[in-house]
């Protein structure tokens, strides 16, 4: 019986085809976790912004629905719309970072997201405008608690938890929301003069869609107003 033996070339080229393959495994994840988003941002609610037309879900906590009312002193309060005056006076012409942790079930980047050094999920969690979420980080619980010890925003009140809230009063419409699918770019190559006619220039350029902020923006080719000029149809459903 004649014994197979491997070429030795063959056997280490497909020994380093392994290990790149299993390296790339590996950092997939680390990547897509890893995205940052950075600029200035607009207030949706307590726990949500909106980063040149990309949506961001504040991790680890969650505030009253902007709609939403709370009772203190008998009295109905605005706690939702209290809530998002906070989180507007803490970014309000500022620069956001956040760093992107998952995508929740509405296609909403969920992230952590700073100004400055101020973890804005704390921040609205010790003004007593957020109520913690342990199951997905224990960040905050203290954050939380010490609130509630001073009797700070809704914990001074009666409430439903935003999770109930928003069960018994259900949106029907469909959320108009973004996934984030890929990381943002930093930089979009510009025509020779920083200048492009109309998209379909900035398309033959490779330079779609561009954000605002970046080279070759302009609001003439942003539609729809989100901040992104040129991005791709998507068929509505």
């Amino acid at each position: 019986m004649t014994r197979r033996t491997s070429h030795p070339f063959v056997t280490e080229t497909y020994r380093r085809r392994f290990v790149q393959i299993a390296l790339i495994a590996m950092l997939v994840p680390a990547l897509a976790h890893a995205q940052e988003i950075s600029g200035p941002a607009r207030v949706t609610d307590g726990d949500t912004l909106n980063l040149t037309g990309f949506v961001i879900r504040l991790h680890g906590i969650d505030a009253p629905e902007f709609r939403q009312t709370c009772t203190r002193d008998g009295t109905a309060w605005t706690c939702g719309k209290e809530a998002a005056d906070k989180l507007t006076a803490l970014v309000e012409g500022k620069t956001v970072r956040c760093e992107q942790r998952d995508i929740d079930d509405y296609g909403r980047s969920v992230a952590t997201c700073k100004v400055g050094q101020t973890d804005l999920s704390a921040a609205m969690a010790d003004a007593g405008l957020a109520v913690a979420l342990p199951q997905f980080t224990t960040a905050y619980v203290s954050n939380e608690a010490r609130a509630r010890d001073q009797r700070l925003g809704i914990w001074g009140s009666e409430f439903q938890l935003p999770s109930d809230y928003r069960a018994a009063k259900p949106d029907p419409r469909p959320p108009r929301l973004r996934t984030i699918e890929r990381p943002l770019p930093t930089t979009s190559p510009p025509s020779r003069n920083g200048f492009f006619r109309n998209c379909k220039e900035a398309w033959a350029a490779g330079a779609a869609p561009i954000y605002r902020g970046q080279p070759g923006y302009r609001p003439e080719m942003d539609g729809d107003g989100d901040g992104i000029a040129c991005e791709p149809y998507r068929e509505r459903r």
